[in-house]
């Protein structure tokens, strides 16, 4: 899998959580020596500014198929979680991101704390983070619902697998909560708001990605 120019849209839901399928490798995929220096630099620099993001085992997208009845498989190897975080290249590491809608279709957006490794201080669409050792990325999309927003979905589906600029993997979903449903933010968010169902409708603080994203979705 090389490095792409521009998020590339790998394969196209919808999927409900029978038809996403992750079989974990034996072999843990280790990084070249200039990634693996980059991922050590990557971690001392977010210890030195006070996060306490830590270093641990997640998991890198190796390969995918769609199946005959429009499911989705994909083949997941252990690696160092601080791959991530390496400019320019983060080793197809795999993360989920579930967008969360009302039940009148508004966005649920949050502004990312200062200490965050990515996307630091900046707006966001619902809930997201990297998958589990032994995780299915469908599985990843509910447990970070309840994580940083402790609310339960009524009905969540995946939308999307799409290889970022920097060759991260993000397997997108979307989740609907029932009418009333209050959310309480983690830690990792000092703001958050309900974005118009209308994305044309949105404030200035949405920037560009997000936009193209709830379109995709839409």
């Amino acid at each position: 899998m090389t490095q792409a120019q521009a998020p590339a849209l790998l394969a196209r839901g919808p999927w409900d959580a029978e038809q996403v399928r992750a079989v974990w490798l034996d072999e843990t995929f280790i990084a070249e020596d200039a990634k693996v220096d980059a991922a050590d630099a990557a971690i001392a620099a977010l210890r030195d500014r006070g996060s306490p993001s830590h270093d641990g085992t997640a998991a890198r997208l190796a390969n995918y198929t769609t199946t005959d009845d429009g499911g989705l498989c994909m083949e997941l190897q252990r690696t160092r979680w601080a791959l991530r975080l390496v400019d320019g290249d983060a080793s197809a590491s795999m993360s989920a991101l579930c967008v969360i809608r009302d039940s009148e279709g508004r966005w649920l957006a949050g502004r990312r704390a200062a200490w965050l490794a990515s996307w630091a201080g900046r707006w966001a669409l619902g809930a997201g983070g990297a998958v589990d050792e032994g995780e299915s990325p469908f599985t990843t999309l509910t447990r970070e619902l309840g994580e940083e927003w402790s609310v339960t979905a009524e009905r969540v589906r995946g939308e999307a697998l799409v290889r970022l600029p920097h060759n991260a993997i993000m397997f997108i979903g979307q989740a609907w909560l029932p009418a009333g449903a209050e959310v309480t933010p983690d830690h990792e968010h000092d703001a958050h708001a309900w974005w118009p169902s209308d994305v044309d409708d949105w404030p200035d603080e949405a920037d560009e990605p997000l936009r193209l994203m709830a379109r995709l979705l839409q």
